[in-house]
């Protein structure tokens, strides 16, 4: 049985490949339709009539999940602050498609391009799930003929990582870049990077934060002076980008064992990553008998050095960290790179949560040349904002009740204290929608009074009209605050305007308290 069922698995596959080619060489449609006959007809003997139906768990893939309204109304927050930074610098949003040509993707991610997801080819283009919002961007200027661009993208990319949800870690997940791309002088975008990061922190108000800052440049030279091989310098870079997670002897037996490093090189490594600092660290590099001699470092010091200098009139300096052990495994970033961490643990309840790091980027100058025919450079410079990791403290912070969350934003509720007033209810909502009032009513004909004044209680809706019998004959509306429970009578041709005013006021109180 088993011995039939991979000879029709082998056939499909053949009858599968067959069709493909067909289309590919626009053959006849009387042809393709035969052979896609044949297809089908083999795929229907896989799933005999007398076969157990397999038991179906529904569940969500793995390392993915549903948001619910209050998880959503956090996320559209903390987004809109972050905007809110990337228009302050004039950046301007773009799009691109979630798959890419697996080809514009593949050989820009070093080692991590092993968790790219690949598509199943639906006969035609090899196409693989975006893994970065950075690689599409070059693609994007690339294609474009563009040569300068300060750009915001926000959406999810795709990881077959191994997940770990309670710590903001996905498969699927947002990314919030930032990057502007154009021939300009050294370290200048380089440093409003860093102060938009800062800016995001600051407004987001989740902790501590430090933002580590190198050089691709002084790593290179780093790894010469310390004698590893050019053609093992990204590798190496690869091992050293797992300092945040691993310890230094579990990083140096990586390099030796798997990476092919010296153990005399990889003890001389580990001399210079254990340090940091600021334009001090700097200049005693400069003058390092081994960093001194390679123009490589040379190089990246100086850059570094001109970066502090630029964080300084930014008014950052104080958050910047010089750090030898930031490497960042892509391989496409050739000048500075950095990452924001957070310094302390979150307390959400009565735990503490560590989050570490929550945003990176750096300097990419070639990245764009690799999709131009002529090879034509744009630099780029940019930073990504891990916000999962920022959402998964926040949704934290609202599950212990720190945090309280309006998952509605509508001003105004329409009710009736008595029977047959669905009418009327009706006519207030569409002039209250008409007015541009958020408003709602209940879909019950006849519902009761305590199960809406409840609704709005619960929903932390802060107006509720009231209708009556009484109120109707008198040419009146009562309009309750619902919170003071305070109820006072409105002129019906006077509703939209106290409500717009009541709105208003409780608009500027709540902007007050922000």
């Amino acid at each position: 049985m088993a011995d039939s069922q991979e000879l029709l698995l082998q056939q499909i596959k053949e009858q599968g490949e067959l069709v493909r080619k067909l289309k590919a060489a626009k053959e006849s449609s009387e042809k393709i339709k035969e052979e896609v006959a044949k297809l089908l007809a083999l795929k229907a003997q896989l799933a005999p009539e007398d076969a157990a139906p397999q038991k179906f768990i529904l569940k969500t893939p793995k390392g993915t999940r549903d948001y619910t309204p209050q998880q959503m109304t956090i996320r559209n927050e903390v987004l809109q602050k972050i905007i809110t930074v990337f228009k302050r610098h004039g950046a301007e949003c773009i799009d691109t498609p979630v798959f890419e040509l697996k080809e514009v993707l593949t050989g820009k991610y070093g080692e991590d391009s092993k968790l790219i997801y690949d598509l199943k080819d639906q006969g035609g283009e090899i196409l693989s799930l975006r893994y970065d919002l950075t690689v599409p961007l070059a693609r994007y200027l690339a294609m474009s003929k563009i040569n300068t661009l300060k750009r915001y993208h926000i959406a999810k990319v795709y990881r077959r990582d191994n997940p770990a949800m309670t710590r903001g870690r996905y498969r699927e997940f947002y990314q919030c870049d930032f990057d502007i791309a154009g021939q300009y002088d050294p370290m200048v975008p380089d440093a409003e990077c860093l102060r938009v990061v800062s800016e995001i922190l600051d407004t987001l108000d989740i902790g501590r934060y430090v933002l580590k800052v190198n050089h691709r440049r002084l790593l290179d030279g780093m790894f010469e002076a310390c004698g590893v091989p050019a053609d093992n310098f990204r590798a190496t870079c690869s091992t050293v980008d797992k300092l945040d997670k691993l310890s230094w002897d579990e990083v140096r037996t990586e390099m030796i064992n798997e990476k092919g490093v010296t153990p005399e090189a990889a003890d001389k490594i580990g001399e210079y990553v254990r340090l940091n600092g600021g334009t001090e660290l700097v200049d005693k590099l400069l003058k390092d008998e081994k960093l001194s001699k390679t123009k490589a470092a040379v190089e990246g010091l100086d850059g570094i050095k001109l970066l502090l200098h630029y964080c300084e009139l930014f008014g950052i300096k104080d958050k910047i960290l010089f750090d030898l052990s930031l490497a960042r495994g892509l391989d496409y970033y050739t000048g500075v790179i950095y990452e924001a961490v957070l310094t302390q643990p979150i307390k959400v309840g009565n735990e503490d949560q560590t989050v570490g790091s929550i945003a990176g980027g750096g300097r990419y100058d070639n990245l764009v040349g690799m999709f131009d025919s002529k090879k034509k450079q744009v630099p780029c410079v940019g930073v990504s904002v891990g916000v999962e990791r920022v959402f998964s403290v926040l949704e934290a912070r609202a599950a212990a009740g720190a945090l309280r969350v309006r998952t509605s934003d509508v001003d105004v509720y329409v009710a009736s204290a008595q029977k047959n007033f669905l009418d009327e209810r009706m006519k207030i909502c569409a002039e209250l929608w008409s007015a541009g009032i958020k408003t709602e009513q209940s879909y019950k004909k006849n519902p009761k009074m305590l199960n809406q004044l409840q609704h709005c209680e619960e929903a932390g809706i802060p107006l509720c009209v009231v209708l009556g019998e009484d109120e109707l004959r008198r040419g009146v509306v009562k309009v309750r605050d619902v919170g003071a429970r305070r109820e006072q009578d409105v002129p019906r041709d006077k509703l939209v305007d106290e409500l717009t005013a009541r709105i208003a006021n409780l608009n500027t109180q709540l902007d007050g308290n922000k």
